[in-house]
């Protein structure tokens, strides 16, 4: 008994085992060194150098990098134990990456589906606030458009094309550590009047904070999403606890912006010869009274920059990011807070503020695991409620000053409207966005293991717009009274339960896995937009009780409830031929009982050609797949209650009582859009995998298409929800290249191109003649094809635009003489992305590009309107005279005629990210500086602004520049 009482509970044997770990390269930092069977870990440091204090003397201890497979090693009498990766263990551990899919991970060289993904290092080297961003480009398959160059501004995302014909209807199901997120927009149409979009929630993931994006793009991948994996699906997974001692990081970084290709616009001279000129089409020599630029009013030899005084100012970027973590293989950890604000190119002192809180805790034992994941952020977004890049591009450049001599705006004898006043009035928006994981997992067996996720998200937004009486003319007498204010308040709340049990078996060279699992989600919102006026005070704008009026637009209330079961059997033969199937069915609030449920599924497999006895000693070829895969996703994207007879209250009370008007009409018969997708992939390894190259021809069919379909206008309504007979197709090509040109112990370099092409069209549609959809789709076409008039010239008799006239009645009016069909989406797109290292110098640069080589220009201005000019157009332009009524008509056919067809192809150095570390004897701190570049040079054909960006209406993106510093220690 007192011999068991002297026994310690560990046998601590105070022997202490040092050494150093690299790569076939140099030094590896970052590598856990564990004694096995214990929590007993260290972690290398910059120069590889790790020092273990063993707790048992039959230690074994065990080496993991994410780069390179697990390495063990028996100590026995040694005191030094160094480890050395040789570049066969790079290549096999570059094709045992795990890639995230969702529900289940899958080793990358294993996987049936079609899976695209970048990790935080790509994401760390792009100075955005929107994820999103980090994608452009990078990505076969993934088409990322920016919507706005404004502080806060939203993406458009397409994968594989458009398969919905409503334009809102083809986003990808976002999933943030394992939540469903809703993309639905949270801002209002009055609200977010300087934008070309609603508020995004999107916005509020913090990219500092993320780990890896993987996006799911054909059906073996999706289909496990049932109704929501129409249009793919993007997994993103923030970063985790890390095992080893507690390290800090802090990162900090500052950076300035200004708008991409500015429009080169008429100087003074040159606008008032085409003012002038376009009098004399008239035969007018005495200007009228309100010509106020030419009849000398304005001083006429005034010459303002108007891009330059009210959209090309310096947005000013302000960035600092902390990082806590540490612990060891039962529980470790991790913290992040980041703090961004930044300016915009506006006049005045608009700006962006953003804060964000991250939180992991990992626990694990040898049967229990419970990870949580916590995500907080804060936006406050104060900007103009005007763009201001309109008035910018179409103000005369010899309008007035925009102050006067005693320093207050300019109002120039009432002959203006001031834009300085439009700053007066404000967008102002805070969003606080929660969401929050825990995942529990139980392994009952050594192959059976119960998992759950408990998932919640809440998200309240409010957004303000105010006009104060200070916006207007003083000479129009306006007080308080006539100042007003529209809100728009949203609170989204969501919950999801998704128990799951998992059963993996090898036996012999058979490799099975089986998972089962259900979904249960509620989502509720709630938005409420009123309008407010007659203030005592613009001092008190934004207390709206305050309003001696007060008027509620919108209340309302939605539930959104979702259920689904689901399961996946995958197995592995020979570790060469494997077989894939899912299947899942789903539930939707949004339809009605009797269409509630549908079935969904899907089958893939791939065949590893290179482990064949006949080809898998080649020299040359290291690395062969081929994979294909057949499914059906769906889609619920219609909006809740639209099946439901709808009402809302009359905004005009009878006799003191409001009543009720009926807007949306029952329709229960509705069901879920379909789309099947077709996919066959080739994926190549060669020269041990030091050159890699893939292809894939894939076809998705959209089908049972859910739109607001056009009603008579004698029955009161415009529309009601149902499905059209219509299927949309997306086909096309996908090839990505991967090469490692320099590897040595100096030098490092790697290039990554993909590129696309997706051609989209309407496949069939019956009875589409006699639709409301006759004039706006045609069979056999892209359902982003616009009708056209075929533009001949210009009449050398009149100088008149001339259209073909296709059904020869002698007029330009019928819709039979707009046959041209012109096809808007581009024609492919892609990337090109080069990483070199030179010791402790990284440098990292991406260009994007896209041939768009049919894109619509529209001029601002209406014909005859008072505005500044492009130099050059790009296009022949005929004169304009306000008495002749055919030149008139003529300019206005020409804006939906061949001849306002451009090209907007690009290539754009989308980033280029250059970091040093410091080499310092003091191992202790690792400091790193960086420099990095967002949208800095664009070769395009395009004249009308940003070809990415094409609503010359609004901010285009920024020219960002940033530099900073990180410490490590």
């Amino acid at each position: 008994m007192g011999l068991v009482c002297a026994t310690p509970l560990f046998a601590q044997t105070g022997k202490t085992v040092t050494g150093t770990v690299k790569d076939h390269n140099h030094l590896l930092s970052g590598v856990v060194v564990t004694e096995e069977g214990t929590q007993n870990s260290v972690q290398t440091d910059a120069n590889g150098y790790y020092s273990l204090t063993l707790q048992h003397d039959d230690a074994k201890l065990i080496f993991e990098q994410l780069d390179f497979p697990i390495r063990e090693e028996e100590v026995l009498n040694r005191s030094v134990i160094n480890v050395s990766f040789t570049k066969e263990d790079h290549r096999i551990q570059l094709k045992d990456v795990v890639i995230n899919a969702g529900y289940y991970a899958v080793k990358d060289k294993e996987r049936t589906g079609s899976i695209a993904r970048v990790t935080a290092k790509e994401i760390e080297n792009q100075p955005v606030d929107n994820f999103l961003a980090t994608l452009q480009g990078r990505m076969a398959g993934v088409e990322i458009t920016q919507e706005s160059g404004g502080s806060g501004g939203g993406f458009q995302i397409k994968i594989r094309g458009q398969n919905s014909l409503r334009p809102d209807a083809n986003q990808p199901l976002f999933i943030i550590d394992g939540i469903p997120y809703s993309s639905d927009p949270i801002g209002g149409t009055s609200t977010s009047g300087n934008r070309p979009s609603f508020t995004s929630p999107l916005s509020t993931i913090n990219p500092a904070d993320i780990e890896s994006i993987e996006v799911l793009k054909d059906a073996d991948a999706t289909a496990i999403y049932g109704s929501r994996g129409a249009n793919g699906v993007v997994l993103v997974t923030t970063k985790q606890g890390k095992i080893g001692a507690t390290q800090v990081s802090i990162r900090t970084s500052m950076g300035l912006g200004k708008i991409t290709r500015p429009l080169k616009l008429m100087n003074t001279k040159q606008y008032l010869d085409m003012r002038r000129q376009a009098y004399a089409y008239d035969g007018i020599s005495t200007y009228p009274t309100n010509a106020y630029d030419i009849n000398g009013t304005w001083d006429i030899n005034r010459s303002t920059d108007w891009q330059k005084e009210l959209i090309g100012g310096t947005a000013e970027y302000n960035t600092i990011q902390t990082s806590i973590s540490g612990g060891n293989t039962a529980f470790n950890y991790t913290v992040n807070g980041t703090h961004h604000e930044e300016t915009t190119v506006y006049p005045g002192s608009f700006k962006y503020l953003k804060n964000a809180v991250h939180l992991v805790l990992n626990y694990k034992d040898k049967k229990f695991n419970l990870l949580f994941t916590g995500n907080y952020s804060n936006q406050n977004n104060n900007q103009p409620s005007t763009d201001l890049t309109t008035v910018a591009r179409e103000l005369a450049p010899n309008a007035p000053a925009l102050y006067d001599e005693n320093g207050q705006l300019n109002w120039a004898n009432n002959t203006w409207t001031n834009p300085f006043a439009s700053l007066e009035s404000k967008f102002l928006s805070k969003i606080d966005n929660l969401t929050a994981n825990m995942m529990l997992s139980y392994t009952i067996l050594p192959e059976l293991t119960f998992k759950t996720n408990l998932g919640f998200t809440q998200l309240h937004s409010r957004e303000l717009r105010t006009f104060p009486s200070t916006m207007y003319n003083p000479s129009s007498g306006q007080g308080s009274e006539s100042s007003s204010v529209e809100s728009n308040q949203t609170n989204r709340s969501s919950w999801i339960i998704e128990p799951q049990l998992s059963w993996d078996k090898k036996w012999n060279q058979h490799r099975f896995s089986f998972l089962i699992g259900a979904t249960f989600q509620d989502q509720t919102t709630d938005r409420l937009y009123l309008t407010a006026a007659d203030f005592p005070s613009n001092e008190m704008l934004l207390s709206l009780s305050t309003a001696a009026l007060q008027l509620i637009g919108l209340d309302e209330k939605t539930n959104y409830r979702y259920q689904a079961f689901y399961g996946r059997l995958n197995y592995i033969l020979q570790d060469k031929y494997i077989l894939n199937v899912t299947a899942r069915r789903d539930g939707s609030s949004r339809f009605s009982p009797q269409n509630r449920y549908s079935n969904f599924g899907a089958i893939g497999a791939a065949w590893l050609f290179t482990k064949e006895d006949f080809i898998k000693n080649n020299r040359w070829l290291s690395f062969g797949k081929l994979r294909g895969s057949y499914g059906i996703t769906g889609s619920d994207n219609i909006g809740d209650y639209q099946y439901l007879d709808n009402y809302q209250t009359t905004s005009n009370p009878y006799n003191g009582t409001v009543g009720l008007s009926p807007i949306r009409l029952y329709n229960p018969n509705y069901h879920w859009e379909t789309n099947r997708k077709l996919e066959v992939a080739l994926e190549l390894g060669f020269l041990h995998d030091h050159l890699n190259f893939s292809m894939a021809y894939y076809q998705n069919r959209s089908g049972n298409q859910l739109v607001g379909i056009a009603l008579p206008t004698t029955t009161g309504f415009s529309s009601f929800s149902g499905n059209l007979p219509a299927t949309v197709e997306n086909k096309g090509w996908e090839f990505t290249l991967g090469s490692k040109n320099i590897t040595t112990n100096n030098w490092k370099w790697t290039t990554e191109v993909n590129l696309s092409f997706n051609r989209n069209k309407l496949l069939s549609y019956p009875d589409l003649e006699s639709s409301a959809y006759a004039n706006t789709y045609v069979i056999g076409r892209s359902i982003n094809s616009i009708k056209l008039y075929q533009y001949t010239g210009i009449n050398p008799t009149n100088n008149q635009y001339e259209f073909y006239d296709y059904d020869g009645d002698g007029k330009i009016t019928s819709l039979k003489d707009r046959i041209i069909l012109t096809d808007l989406n581009p024609s492919y797109y892609g990337g090109v992305a080069n990483q070199i290292r030179y010791k402790q110098l990284s440098f990292d640069v991406l260009f994007q590009f896209v041939k768009q080589e049919r894109q619509l220009y529209l001029p601002t201005a209406i014909a005859g309107t008072m505005t500044n000019q492009l130099v050059d157009y790009g296009i022949p332009m005929q004169p304009y005279s306000t008495k002749n009524s055919q030149i008139a008509a003529n300019y206005n056919l020409m804006r939906s005629s061949t001849l306002s067809i451009v090209d907007a192809s690009y290539i754009r150095l989308k980033n280029i990210s250059i970091t040093y570390d410091i080499p310092l004897k003091d191992h202790f701190l690792k400091p790193q500086i960086f420099l990095q570049g967002q949208n800095l040079f664009t070769i395009t054909p395009y004249k009308g602004g940003d070809p990415e960006f094409k609503y010359n209406r609004f901010l285009p993106p920024l020219r960002t520049i940033v530099m900073g510093m990180k410490l490590n220690f």
